[in-house]
């Protein structure tokens, strides 16, 4: 009552206090369409001429927008500025999306870990607080124990893909049983998908028979 919700992109009053205001969200870049199995944005839905010839070792991907302003800045806010509140609010959108989608819910949610090192850099995985109201508004458990991240890598954002898939490779390891058949890796961005690979393939060879990849945004690199 005393300090009403504002918009995080433009100051605005939001009656529901649910992040941004009506106009901001309608003019947030959605994509038209992306592939069923690697997420890249498509004229039509179905799958990339990439993924017909090689599917790739998640099986599907979700992602809420394409990575471009004001996403761009909302989600540097969160993970770089320590803005958390603003995980809420993109976390509560693309629970709004998963929604809408058909289909079986994964049983688990598995933020993707950061290692030892860099959460104590950071203070706090944003992944994390994402999958938290994502956990909240779709009734699914979150699971930010079972897999580890082992091996400290070099910044991915400053990688070719193909260096992106080495740097990663064998980063990840799944400590128990997860107890579950169906999961869904939760992450801020997805680019070339070199993590969210590297994590499904462990989770796979862990017993997983399918994993899902959801995203705030989508990152295409430049052809």
């Amino acid at each position: 009552m005393l300090w009403p919700a504002r918009c995080a992109l433009c100051g605005e009053r939001v009656p529901d206090g649910g992040g941004l205001c009506a106009g901001c969200r309608a003019d947030m870049p959605r994509a038209a369409a992306g592939c069923e199995c690697c997420g890249t944005p498509l004229p039509v839905a179905g799958r990339c001429g990439r993924c017909l010839v090689k599917p790739p070792v998640f099986d599907a991907v979700h992602s809420l927008y394409l990575y471009e302003q004001p996403v761009i800045h909302l989600i540097h806010a969160l993970k770089f500025d320590a803005k958390l509140h603003l995980a809420r609010t993109l976390g509560g959108l693309l629970a709004d999306h998963i929604a809408t989608l058909p289909g079986a819910r994964p049983e688990k949610l598995l933020p993707v870990p950061l290692h030892p090192r860099r959460l104590r850099e950071r203070g706090y995985n944003q992944a994390l607080e994402l999958a938290r109201p994502l956990a909240k508004q779709l009734g699914i458990a979150v699971d930010f124990t079972s897999c580890k991240k082992i091996r400290y890598v070099a910044p991915q954002a400053t990688l070719s893909a193909d260096q992106r898939r080495k740097n990663i490779r064998g980063a990840f390891s799944v400590n128990g049983a997860i107890n579950a058949r169906h999961v869904a890796i939760v992450d801020d961005v997805m680019t070339t998908g070199a993590t969210a690979a590297e994590l499904a393939r462990t989770l796979k060879k862990a017993g997983i028979a399918r994993v899902d990849v959801w995203v705030c945004a989508y990152a295409p690199l430049p052809r």
